[in-house]
């Protein structure tokens, strides 16, 4: 009797930022035919590039990546829609033969690809930018103490400074009438199908990855973020979401005079760490992920994760 043929598998990279996700997904993509998929939410936005921590061109050219520059400054996306586009992706990489390698730091977009979500309702654009002016006059804390009068639980699962995702949140609410939570309750969800998913999560020494952010933050202030920064808040002002993530934020509270050179690298530096220590909170939730302690560009993490996926794929 012949065994049935397995299902394709997906390699799915989890981490902090700074892990070093990039390199070990190029590695990856090198040895076993792959292509990269992105699951950062600021990645896909076109224009916004030192801050983003984007593949270098040189990194572009050596394998095939996805979502990555494919969306307008001035548009949201929510995480429902880039689950479809991801997974209309990993159909087409999956009719070539090759490898899907999904990268990136946006949790609640991961679910959304491999879990599902619930079916909410359609989108106000209205609505949306009369939020978005708010919190572009008031800061995003003013859009989270709205969430927290509508629906108080999904207001403690959502940062303060995330605006995409406040205002969805809060744009759910009001056009479901009742709370997102119990909608997420009640809905059930549309799982990903046809892949075997292999979770492959970096845990590097939590110092050392506080470090690499550090440096990393003042080498994109050196290359030129206040620069890109200056020019996309004159050309798109505060309709463009990507400019309160972060290192954007800090950016523009320079520009405007609200902190010194020094202080806004404090600050995005210090941003970035509090999102890596969130990034890990949410991502350990993750179901069976197999950790790695070290960094994506460590040799042994390499030949270890590299071990795994031949094994899979044999």
């Amino acid at each position: 009797m012949v065994s049935p043929k397995p299902e394709p598998l997906l390699v799915v990279l989890l981490g902090p930022t700074g892990s070093g996700k990039t390199a070990l997904s190029l590695v990856l993509a090198e040895r076993f035919g792959g292509e990269i998929v992105n699951y950062d939410s600021v990645a896909m936005y076109r224009e916004f590039n030192i801050g983003t921590a984007k593949p270098t061109p040189d990194e572009y050219a050596r394998v095939p990546h996805h979502l990555l520059d494919c969306v307008e400054p001035r548009e949201q996306i929510t995480a429902g829609e880039y689950a479809r586009k991801a997974r209309q992706v990993l159909a087409e990489i999956n009719t070539r033969g090759h490898l899907p390698i999904v990268v990136g730091g946006t949790g609640l977009y991961l679910r959304a690809l491999l879990e599902g979500l619930f079916p909410g309702p359609q989108r106000s654009e209205e609505l949306r930018a009369r939020l978005r002016a708010s919190a572009a006059r008031r800061g995003p804390e003013y859009v989270h103490r709205i969430l927290q009068r509508l629906d108080r639980a999904a207001a403690e699962k959502i940062h303060p400074n995330d605006t995409p995702k406040l205002i969805r949140a809060v744009e759910v609410n009001l056009a479901a009438r009742e709370k997102m939570t119990e909608l997420w309750q009640r809905h059930g969800r549309d799982p990903l199908r046809g892949f075997r998913v292999l979770r492959l999560g970096l845990d590097p020494d939590r110092q050392a990855l506080y470090d690499r952010i550090n440096d990393r933050a003042r080498r994109m202030f050196e290359a030129g973020l206040i620069e890109e920064t200056k020019q996309l808040l004159e050309k798109y002002g505060d309709a463009a979401p990507p400019l309160f993530s972060l290192g954007y934020r800090q950016a523009v509270q320079l520009i405007r005079g609200e902190l010194t050179q020094e202080q806004a690298l404090q600050a995005a530096q210090q941003a970035h760490r509090n999102y890596a220590k969130r990034q890990m909170t949410w991502f350990r939730r993750e179901p069976q992920v197999r950790w790695l302690r070290g960094f994506g560009d460590d040799r042994e993490v390499q030949r270890e994760v590299a071990d795994s996926v031949s094994d899979l794929r044999s």
